[in-house]
């Protein structure tokens, strides 16, 4: 098989998710900041691997569990902890000297652009190399790809939160519990075949419904922080440095900014004394001052 096809097969999910997310920024960021933080995804897949079988060594002896519990436990300890928390560092990489992290959205779509990096490289990983590649880049763009993005946007969403909103000690444990809870729970559902596949049959069904809700739990976690920024400017708070009334001068839309539209000093403002359109100018043509 064409080694072009299955790396198609792999990226495309991702990319596609990507772009939806970047789609649903009111003001988009930097393209060469999304592409830091896909690529920090992409990084960390192959450490988070190595963590991944040392925990499993540790836990399983290398062999496969083969009761619930151990599937359970495999879906938190050995996939979900390690990769979430692997996914908050880089996240935290990418913001901490950030100026363009500046409204609730933007942690949602850093979160899922790191989430997604993870996800391509990973999925690439599962389906070059595997004999039955087309089903399993089926199942994994309809479910595990996007179920990757909707970790994303938990930890994004409580990463703002934390940020702008709230610095409470209950938005720093769900930055990192409500990931690894979505995750966790995923996993141990998709995993119960390996213990039991009639029970594996049953857990299918309860992951397609699972996956539906959390996917509308996600969806309105982000209609949540788009509705914050597009009303902040109507409620003034000092210190964010988004908000149109905050007195942080760099910002083109603070209304004291030479930049803002609508300031007398802005150069295209028809009140700029020496706009040719501002009647108190003398070469503007209605002024009897006007030198023709």
């Amino acid at each position: 098989m064409d080694i072009g096809i299955l790396f198609s097969a792999a990226l495309l999910p991702a990319f596609l998710l990507l772009l939806y997310i970047c789609k649903k920024d009111p003001h988009p960021e930097p393209t060469g900041k999304l592409v830091k933080a896909f690529l920090f995804g992409v990084m960390i897949c192959i450490p988070v691997s190595f963590v991944e079988t040392v925990i499993e060594s540790v836990l399983f002896g290398g062999e496969e569990p083969t009761t619930l519990f151990g599937t359970t436990v495999m879906a938190f300890f050995v996939a979900a902890i390690p990769e979430e928390t692997a996914k908050l560092i880089a996240l935290w990489l990418v913001l901490r000297k950030n100026p363009y992290f500046d409204e609730h959205f933007d942690g949602i779509v850093y979160a899922v652009c790191v989430s997604l990096g993870f996800a391509a490289i990973e999925n690439v990983f599962y389906i070059v190399g595997e004999e039955s590649w087309m089903s399993v880049a089926f199942s994994r763009a309809l479910l595990s790809v996007p179920g990757h993005y909707a970790f994303g946007v938990l930890m994004g969403y409580y990463y703002s939160m934390y940020h702008f909103v709230n610095r409470s000690s209950n938005n720093a444990v769900c930055i990192l519990l409500m990931p690894v809870l979505a995750h966790g729970i995923y996993d141990a559902l998709a995993m119960s075949g390996m213990a039991d596949p009639m029970v594996g049959a049953v857990c299918f069904i309860v992951l397609i419904i699972f996956c539906i809700l959390m996917h509308k739990f996600a969806f309105r976690k982000i209609l949540a922080h788009i509705n914050k920024d597009k009303n902040r400017g109507n409620t003034p708070n000092s210190g964010y440095p988004g908000n149109s009334y905050t007195g942080i001068s760099g910002n083109p839309r603070y209304p004291g900014n030479p930049q803002y539209p609508n300031n007398p000093q802005y150069p295209n403002n028809p009140q700029y004394p020496n706009n040719p359109q501002n009647p108190g100018n003398p070469r503007y043509p209605g002024n009897s001052g006007y030198p023709s």
